[in-house]
């Protein structure tokens, strides 16, 4: 019985997808109380400011090793092994679904730090102004704050929401481009079975049984290989 990779590369971790849980975890930020500064004690030098040290000559940079060709494939072999966070991470697709996908959040990073700086500048407001202002203009602008902040926590459950399903978008794009490549593969080296290598726990395998060096080199090749804009 075959059984299908597709599961497994749906379940892979997209490293740069986890700042979304940022907009679920941020919450409106309390102005701090503003700091007096601490005299000096009468009769008591300032401190002085260091001289300015010189900086280190630069080293030069050490040399790089150049990437070795991966070690062939294990002749009269039945079974191999994949690596779906590496074929993502290393293929034109898999880093063109990551700027997809850090964009939108970069954007909605944006918004949120903006709505934010607008709830505390009202905070800010209300702390120092409040005692002096009518009840009328006080009370409006706690409304407004009070407002705001409930846009805020709407603005963040939105915001991360359409940042999953765009996640689980991207995976499943990626699975469906992926899987037949694996399928190819298997029946061209006449394999039994494929394992996953984020699941297979290997105590030792041989390096030669990787299948992903060859689906990224087929993934980049294929027509149509960079996910779509969004």
């Amino acid at each position: 019985m075959k059984v299908s990779a597709t599961s497994a590369l749906l379940g892979l971790s997209l490293m740069a997808l986890a700042a979304g849980s940022a907009f679920a975890q941020a919450q409106p930020v309390t102005p701090p109380k503003p700091q007096t500064p601490t005299p000096a004690p009468i009769g008591q030098a300032k401190p002085t400011t260091p001289p300015p040290q010189t900086p280190a000559p630069a080293q030069p940079p050490a040399p790089t090793t150049p990437p070795q060709p991966p070690p062939p494939f294990p002749a009269g072999a039945k079974i191999a092994f994949i690596n779906p966070q590496r074929i993502f991470q290393e293929s034109a697709d898999g880093k063109a679904a990551l700027t997809r996908v850090n964009a939108v959040m970069g954007k909605k990073q944006t918004e949120l730090q903006a709505r934010q700086k607008a709830l505390q500048d009202n905070q800010q407001k209300l702390q120092a102004s409040g005692s002096v202002m009518s009840d009328a203009a006080r009370g409006q602008l706690e409304k407004e704050i009070e407002k705001q902040q409930l846009e805020l926590q709407r603005f963040q459950q939105d915001a991360q929401a359409e940042i999953q399903e765009l996640q689980n978008e991207v995976q499943s794009e990626f699975a469906r481009k992926v899987q037949p490549l694996i399928d190819q593969m298997a029946k061209e080296k006449g394999l039994q079975m494929i394992f996953n290598a984020g699941d297979a726990g290997f105590a030792w395998v041989d390096a030669g049984l990787d299948l992903s060096p060859e689906i990224i080199k087929k993934l980049d090749a294929s027509k149509g290989g960079t996910a779509p804009k969004p």
